[in-house]
C-alpha cells in the first residue's frame, strides 16, 4: 500500500516566533497602551513608597540597621526619617504593598499582550532594537522578581534564598534601569496611540495577522483586569484596618478576626514563643540595662513604672503592609532615659538590643529625632494593661512612624550615644 504523507510538515508547523502563532483577537497596540500607562503611574508609585521605605529604616546607621553589602551608590539617603505625622508608615507601606498586590493582574496582563514580541526574530534588527529588547528583558525580569519575593514576604513565606530586605533592595534598581528605559523608548507610541490610535496605513503590531473568532471584546478584556484587581483590593487592603474592613482582607496573614478581646487584642508579628522569650527571661529577674557617659544603670519593671510615666496614641506598621489603630501606650520617655544616662540637654540615638535569641532586628537603633520626641517611649503598657509576652513584656519600644521592627519587644539594653 502506498504510504500516507503527513497532511503537515515540519516546515510548516508554527512556532512562537511565527506571528501566526499568537492568534488571540485581543492583542492590540490600544490594549497594551492602556495597560501600560496604568502600570507607568502605579509603579512609579511602588518605587517612591519603596524608597520611602528604605528611608525610615534609617540605613545610613549602617551596619546596624542596614546589613546590605556592597550597596555603593545605590544606598544613598534621601533624609532623616521624620516623627510626624504618626501615621507616616502605615501611609506610605500601606500604599506600598497595596498597589502593588492591586497591580498583579494588570501586569500579567500586559506580560501577556506582549508575549510575541519576546520570541520575534531576529533579537536584535539595529542598535535601538537591541537596546529596546534588553530593556524588555530587565523590566519583564525585575517586575516578577520584585513582585514574586514581594508577594512572598506579605504572606511570611520566605522560600528565597538569602534576606528579603537584600534582594528587594538590588532586584529594585535592576527593575528601575530596564522601567526607566522601557519608558523612554516607548511612552511617546503609548501615549500617540491613546490619542489618536494606529495610523491609517500603518500596520498594528502587536495585532495578531490571523486572529481567531472573538469571544471578548477588548474592552471586555480590560474590564476583566480591572474586576480582577478590585477583587485583589477588597480582600487585602483591610489588614491596615480594624473591625469589618479587616475581616474581608482575607487574602493576608494579619486579615481576618482580630486577635481576641482585651486591651492586648491587637495584631502581633512575632510572638514570645516564635522567638524563644520564656517566663524565666521576663520574670522577676529581668533587669533593663541603660548606658551613656553617666554610667551603667539597672532597673527592674517596678522601678520603671515608679518614674514619671507618659501617654501616647500610636499604631503598629509593619513592612508586610499591615499595620493597627492607634493604640494607647503608656510608659517611660526615651528622652528621660537619656537623660539619666547622661544626656540631659540634647539626647543622641539609641542602640537598643532585645532579648531575642535570634533573627533579623534582634538589635536596632533610632535617630536622635526619634529620641527626642516626646511621644517615644519605653512601653510598659497598652490600653490600661500591662504588655502581654507577645507584645513585648515587660517593656518595648515605641516610636511615632517608625516601621514595626524598629519598635523593639523585650528590650533588654538601651545604650545612648553616637552610632
Amino acid at each position: 500500500m502506498p504510504e500516507r504523507r503527513p497532511t503537515r510538515t515540519l516546515r510548516s508547523l508554527r512556532t512562537p516566533s511565527d506571528p501566526g502563532f499568537w492568534r488571540s483577537p485581543v492583542r492590540g497596540a490600544r490594549f497594551t497602551a492602556v495597560l501600560g500607562v496604568v502600570l507607568l503611574a502605579g509603579l512609579t508609585l511602588l518605587f517612591v513608597t519603596g524608597l520611602l521605605s528604605y528611608a525610615a529604616y534609617n540605613p545610613d546607621l549602617n551596619p546596624v540597621n542596614d546589613k546590605t553589602p556592597g550597596k555603593g551608590l545605590l544606598g544613598f539617603y534621601l533624609f532623616s526619617w521624620p516623627t510626624g505625622p504618626h501615621w507616616l508608615y502605615r501611609l506610605t507601606q500601606g500604599l506600598h504593598v497595596t498597589v502593588g498586590i492591586v497591580l498583579v493582574p494588570v501586569l500579567l496582563a500586559k506580560l501577556w499582550s506582549v508575549i510575541p514580541r519576546l520570541f520575534a526574530l531576529p533579537p536584535a534588527r539595529s542598535v535601538g532594537h537591541a537596546l529596546e529588547r534588553l530593556s524588555l528583558l530587565l523590566l519583564i525580569g525585575g517586575a516578577l522578581f520584585q513582585f514574586i519575593t514581594g508577594l512572598l514576604n506579605i504572606q511570611l513565606d520566605y522560600l528565597f534564598p538569602g534576606s528579603f530586605y537584600t534582594l528587594h533592595f538590588y532586584g529594585a534598581w535592576v527593575f528601575l534601569a530596564g522601567f526607566v528605559t522601557h519608558t523612554v523608548l516607548k511612552a511617546p507610541q503609548a501615549v500617540r496611540v491613546l490619542r489618536n490610535g494606529i495610523p491609517r496605513g500603518e500596520p498594528d503590531t502587536l495585532a495578531a495577522p490571523d486572529p481567531l473568532p472573538a469571544t471578548l471584546s477588548r474592552r471586555g478584556a480590560l474590564a476583566m483586569v480591572g474586576a480582577g484587581s478590585l477583587l485583589l483590593l477588597i480582600t487585602s487592603a483591610g489588614r491596615s484596618f480594624d473591625g469589618p474592613l479587616r475581616r474581608i482582607a482575607l487574602l493576608t496573614p494579619r486579615g481576618g478576626t482580630d486577635p481576641g478581646p482585651g486591651p492586648n487584642a491587637f495584631q502581633v508579628n512575632k510572638t514570645a514563643a516564635a522567638v524563644r522569650i520564656t517566663p524565666a527571661d521576663t520574670g522577676e529577674r529581668w533587669r533593663l540595662t541603660v548606658r551613656g557617659p553617666a554610667g551603667e544603670f539597672r532597673f527592674s519593671r517596678a522601678e520603671l513604672l515608679a518614674m514619671e510615666q507618659h501617654s501616647a496614641a500610636l499604631p503598629i506598621a509593619c513592612v508586610e503592609g499591615w499595620s493597627t489603630s492607634d493604640q494607647q501606650w503608656r510608659g517611660v520617655r526615651l528622652s528621660d532615659l537619656a537623660a539619666l544616662a547622661g544626656f540631659p540637654d540634647r539626647p543622641p540615638g539609641v542602640f537598643v538590643e532585645s532579648l531575642q535569641r535570634g533573627g533579623s532586628f534582634r538589635k536596632a537603633a533610632l535617630r536622635d529625632n526619634q529620641v527626642r520626641d516626646g511621644r517615644s517611649l519605653l512601653a510598659l503598657e497598652v490600653n490600661g494593661a500591662p504588655l502581654s509576652p507577645d507584645h513585648g513584656y515587660p517593656a518595648r519600644i515605641i516610636v511615632p512612624a517608625a516601621p514595626g521592627v524598629l519598635n523593639t519587644k523585650w528590650v533588654e539594653t538601651l545604650t545612648f550615644g553616637e552610632l
